[in-house]
């Protein structure tokens, strides 16, 4: 471990947020501060206490957040990305490396990159498996000229990192493109028992797709699968929506994706719902049976 340890700060404090500044604190990073545009509002109330929990310095603006950074992780909704980067480009000092951990295409990133200019050491990341539990060992890629800069400040403090190239936008392609299938899968698995609930056979279309695709646990993967749009479907959504411009960018028409954006959406609206939140840890029939009968209402 580096005797000089980087200063770190977040621009927004959600779950990715929260996870990489947890593990980051317990592999001895002691400088960290956040800012969220929730802090001052009473739904940032979870926020601020995990913050608090963790050892991160709550910011009272943007500005003040990333002052006297070394490192500088964007953490915000897709939407959210550029405002992010306005919000700190006057009031950046040193160059520090900015984290773009944002899932959007690669144009979003390269707008991003310009708008921070050389004030600023621009990273495209993509974070490509779920946050928890590995936290800030979760797999990413990096990408840009200063790709391999920043994974080397970065790589003592046990992040797993590869470099996907030195042009920014490298990294989003991957993750962008990747999700036509991951979060399209997570819509087919809603899709497809959904109506086999309706028609009795769930047991029977889980069994039969093990011939297709042995090597997948479809039990295991109905309850993970719904579960995971259930309770972040709308930001999958969004998502989403920035595969379906990556898509545009490189000709393919997203008829799949367009689908895609529609069922999570619909299911992350029917997952803020307590009779669905209520069983999201039970088992798959009672996922199964909430998610439908929250359906049935919306229509």
């Amino acid at each position: 471990m580096p005797d000089i340890k980087p200063a770190l700060c977040f621009i927004g404090f959600g779950e990715a947020g929260q996870a990489i500044a947890s593990g980051l604190r317990e592999a001895g990073i002691e400088r960290i501060a956040a800012w969220d545009i929730l802090f001052p509002e009473p739904a940032g109330a979870k926020l601020r206490a995990a913050g608090e929990a963790i050892g991160v310095a709550r910011a009272a603006s943007a500005p003040e957040a990333v002052r006297d950074a070394d490192i500088i992780v964007s953490a915000v909704t897709a939407a959210s990305s550029v405002e992010a980067a306005l919000s700190v480009a006057p009031h950046l000092a040193g160059r520090p490396f900015v984290l773009d951990i944002n899932s959007v295409s690669p144009a979003r990133k390269q707008e991003t990159a310009k708008l921070l200019g050389a004030g600023a050491r621009y990273v495209d990341v993509a974070v490509i498996a779920a946050i928890h539990p590995a936290r800030h060992r979760t797999p990413m890629l990096f990408a840009g000229p200063h790709a391999e800069a920043a994974a080397a400040a970065l790589a003592p403090f046990g992040m797993h990192l590869s470099v996907a190239g030195a042009e920014v936008g490298a990294a989003a392609a991957i993750k962008m493109v990747r999700s036509v299938m991951l979060k399209g899968i997570e819509a087919l698995t809603l899709e497809c028992f959904l109506a086999a609930a309706r028609a009795g056979v769930v047991e029977e279309v889980a069994a039969s797709l093990k011939n297709n695709y042995p090597g997948v646990d479809w039990g295991k993967a109905i309850a993970y699968n719904l579960e995971r749009m259930a309770v972040h479907g709308e930001r999958r959504a969004a998502e989403m929506e920035e595969v379906a411009e990556t898509l545009r960018e490189l000709g393919v028409e997203p008829l799949m994706t367009a689908a895609t954006v529609r069922r999570q959406r619909e299911m992350g609206e029917i997952g803020t719902q307590q009779s669905v939140r209520g069983v999201l840890k039970q088992d798959r029939a009672a996922m199964l049976n909430a998610i439908s009968a929250a359906a049935r209402d919306r229509h």
